[in-house]
C-alpha cells in the first residue's frame, strides 16, 4: 500500500511554507523527514495524515478505512493533548483497539496505570498509551512528528523498539518526523532533508 502527497503548498496568510512538495511511502518502510524549525515540518505531517486543510495539490491512499478507522495515524509531540482527560487510560486505548497485555508489558505500562487519568501520569507514562492505541492491527502508516522529543533517553528508547517491532510485524509504514538526525538514522533506513524538497525553502 502506499501513502502519496503530490505538489503539496500550504500558506499561512500570505506566508507560504510549503511549496510543491512530493511524498511517497509504502507499507513496511521507515522512513524520516529532517528540517529545522520553522520549514514546514508539522504543517506537512498533519496534511499527509488528514488534519490539516487548506492545502493545494493531493494526497492518496490505497489503504482503507475499516469501520470507520482510519489507517493513517497521527502521533503528536504532546501527548496530554491527544487525550480524553475524562477517560482512564483503559478507555482511551480500548476506544481504537484492546491489545494483547504483551505489548502493555513491552512498553513497560504497570497494570495499574489502566485505571488512572491523564492527570494521574506523566507525558512519558500518556504517549506509551497513545503509542499502542495507534498501533491497532487496522494502522497501514504511523506518523511520529517529534514523537519523542519531549521524552528522557530510557522512555524512548522504548518506545521506538516496541514501535520498529510492532511496525516490521503488522507491516506498517513509519514516517517519521524529527530535527534530531541521530534519531532519525537509528529508527528509519531513509531520511529526507524537507528543507531540499520543499522548494519554496531553497
Amino acid at each position: 500500500m502506499y501513502l502519496k502527497a503530490k505538489d503539496i503548498t500550504f500558506k499561512y496568510g500570505n506566508k507560504k511554507i510549503l511549496d510543491k512538495v512530493n511524498f511517497e511511502i509504502e507499507t513496511g518502510q521507515r522512513i524520516g523527514i529532517v528540517a529545522p524549525s520553522g520549514f514546514g515540518k508539522t504543517t506537512f505531517a498533519r496534511i499527509i495524515a488528514g488534519y490539516e486543510k487548506g492545502y493545494s495539490g493531493t494526497v492518496e491512499t490505497d489503504a482503507q478505512r475499516q469501520e470507520g478507522y482510519n489507517p493513517v495515524q497521527l502521533m503528536f509531540q504532546h501527548p496530554e493533548r491527544a487525550v480524553n482527560p475524562k477517560w482512564n487510560m483503559e478507555r482511551t486505548v480500548n476506544e481504537s483497539w484492546q491489545p494483547p497485555k504483551e505489548l502493555y508489558d513491552e512498553m513497560g505500562i504497570k497494570d495499574e496505570w489502566l485505571k488512572r487519568y491523564p492527570n494521574e501520569l506523566s507525558g512519558g507514562e500518556i504517549q506509551r498509551f497513545c503509542v499502542i492505541r495507534a498501533l491497532n492491527p487496522k494502522t497501514k502508516f504511523l506518523i511520529a512528528d517529534e514523537m519523542t522529543t519531549m521524552l528522557d533517553a530510557i522512555t524512548t528508547a522504548q518506545i521506538w523498539n516496541v514501535v520498529i517491532k510492532r511496525a516490521e510485524r503488522g507491516d506498517i509504514g513509519l514516517l517519521v518526523i524529527s530535527h534530531e538526525k541521530s534519531m532519525l538514522d537509528y529508527v528509519c533506513t531513509k531520511v529526507v532533508d524537507l528543507s531540499v524538497i520543499n522548494k519554496y525553502s531553497k
